[in-house]
């Protein structure tokens, strides 16, 4: 992930949503093995969100380790208000996303996937379009690399040595 400095996830009231629970399975010489995959997003709707995954023989283990994993992936989302300072696309594999600030009082419009990731973000008025594979994992890291990517206006006048007034006009 993108972030500057490691996120302490004992100190967030970090809430968890299971995006998706996927039975695998080996073949081998026996027969066939059993195994479950868990995809989970954890934020705290506050700016904070990350995404893991975890697979185990029984679904409540593999989504505890899918947690546990999530926890140590956790990104700062910048927010201005209720939305995002800018669009942005995403994009990771096959799948990518288009996510636009929208006006207040719109509400999160979005699929399935990315709709979680936004939601547990924080974020409050926003819109999503997925534009490549709605495979919900490449979804979701589509959904976080495009909002790790977004910087605020006073970022970006830092990073060229002027005041935010002189970037706005």
């Amino acid at each position: 992930m993108l972030h500057s400095k490691p996120i302490d996830a004992s100190a967030l009231d970090l809430q968890e949503r299971v995006v998706e629970v996927r039975r695998v399975t080996k073949v081998v010489k026996g027969g066939r093995n059993f195994r479950f995959a868990a995809l989970v997003v954890v934020g705290d709707e506050n700016g904070h969100v990350g995404i893991g995954s975890g697979k185990a023989m029984e679904v409540p283990d593999a989504i505890r380790k899918a947690v546990e994993d999530a926890k140590k992936n956790l990104i700062t989302v910048p927010m201005v208000g209720t939305t995002i300072p800018h669009e942005v696309n995403g994009h990771f594999g096959a799948g990518k996303i288009l996510i636009m600030p929208a006006a207040e009082g719109t509400g999160v419009i979005a699929g399935g996937p990315a709709r979680a990731v936004l939601e547990l973000a924080g974020l409050k008025d926003v819109r999503a379009k997925s534009l490549g594979s709605n495979n919900p994992r490449n979804m979701v890291n589509a959904t976080i690399e495009g909002l790790s990517t977004l910087k605020t206006a006073e970022e970006i006048a830092r990073l060229r040595g002027k005041k935010v007034e002189e970037l706005l006009g």
